[in-house]
């Protein structure tokens, strides 16, 4: 790999300033879910096992370079001690004096957490006097933010060029399942690309039909391109501006060799609502007044063959309207199909984007994907083939 991981710097005696994700969901000042607490874990028990001093960098929710009381990480204190089972200290800011005193007052065991990076106008701008102050407290840099490292920040860049730096753990998991699957796969390759519209997926897709060798499209966008086709769709969800796209994608994955896969058949319905009356029709006979919601049981079936025959698998976006039931059928049953090959050692599946996230949970499958990446734009911008800055800052 092209990065340093933590087992290549020494950390010992030093002060680690570690830059981390803990942008969690909370209620009147509790953690609801703690799952990007959890993840960091590793890293901090291993820079602590190391002899570290680990200092962490984070952000929370958008302050826009303003000091927002309610955005304070304070509140996050008892569920990181809990978590890492060690003291954790608090500053009431990233840099300058109440930062310096916090470090210099840590002891060996103990963990400090900086104040909300972002509660300065120079972090999101990655101003290079702020990059230096946050700099100035520390002797190694670490990075265990993969979800930030789209963003060249102060924190996630900046810093990196000045330090010595490397990739924490949770970081050096998500770059090493990523090139697995879209640096030098294991071939058959095949992409799922799910969601509602074309527009916010171009990059992606122009990306991926010049690297896999199947492209699985579901949700909303398959409609789209149904309607390049000159399929009616009727009420359904379609971006019919964007028609003449999908036939340029199209035309440019015969031309890479890559066989695009739609829906051969779907579910309909007159509502979208929990338990609407629906039925499965050939994708040539949508009924005027219904809408696509789901795909139907030929097309799972066609898709759960390419997986077969297939040997890596990177999923972004779901095949229909998953969160309402009963068109989380052609979901559940090709997250199902690709959690089975990944058990039995025949495909690499890595997963990616807060609603694959959230169906593949839903299918109860979540634990059996080879990786899932909780990192929502980084991932994306990842796939669509784009340099991102937090991970260039760290190569050799």
């Amino acid at each position: 790999m092209g990065w340093k991981t933590l087992d290549e710097i020494e950390v010992r005696g030093r002060v680690v300033l570690v830059r981390v994700d803990i942008n969690v969901p909370m209620e009147a000042g509790r953690v609801t879910d703690a799952t990007r607490i959890e993840k960091i874990v590793p890293t901090i028990k291993d820079i602590l096992a190391k002899g570290g001093k680990p200092v962490l960098l984070a952000h929370f929710g958008r302050p826009k370079g303003q000091v927002v009381p309610e955005m304070s990480l304070a509140p996050l204190v008892p569920e990181l001690s809990r978590a890492l089972g060690v003291p954790v200290q608090f500053a009431e800011d990233c840099i300058g004096g109440p930062a310096k005193r916090a470090v210099q007052a840590l002891v060996p065991g103990e963990v400090l957490l900086l104040e909300n990076t972002r509660f300065h106008p120079g972090e999101e701008k990655n101003d290079p006097a702020l990059a230096a102050s946050m700099a100035a407290l520390g002797e190694v840099y670490v990075n265990d933010a993969f979800s930030a490292a789209h963003r060249a920040h102060a924190s996630t860049e900046g810093v990196a060029r000045i330090l010595p730096a490397a990739a924490g753990r949770l970081m050096q998991a998500e770059l090493k399942a990523l090139e697995a699957a879209l640096g030098s796969p294991q071939r058959p390759l095949v992409a799922v690309v799910g969601g509602a519209k074309v527009s916010t997926k171009l990059e992606l897709l122009s990306n991926l039909v010049a690297r896999v060798d199947h492209l699985v499209i579901g949700g909303g966008m398959a409609n789209t391109f149904l309607v390049a086709q000159g399929v009616e769709v009727g009420r359904s969800l379609a971006e019919r501006e964007m028609a003449e796209t999908a036939r340029a994608i199209i035309a440019q994955a015969a031309e890479k060799g890559c066989a695009i896969h739609l829906p051969v058949d779907v579910v309909v319905a007159q509502e979208l609502v929990e338990g609407a009356e629906s039925k499965v029709v050939p994708i040539a006979a949508c009924p005027a007044d219904a809408m696509i919601l789901d795909a139907g049981p030929k097309t799972v079936a066609e898709v759960e063959h390419t997986f077969e025959i297939c040997r890596t698998l990177i999923w972004n976006g779901p095949l229909g309207a998953f969160e309402i039931a009963p068109f989380d059928a052609a979901t559940t049953a090709a997250a199902q199909k690709a959690a089975e090959l990944t058990r039995a050692g025949k495909l690499v599946s890595i997963a990616g984007g807060g609603d694959t996230v959230a169906a593949l949970h839903k299918a109860g499958v979540a634990e059996d994907f080879t990786y899932v990446s909780t990192a929502g734009g980084a991932f994306l911008e990842w796939m669509e083939g784009k340099e991102l800055p937090g991970v260039a800052a760290l190569m050799r």
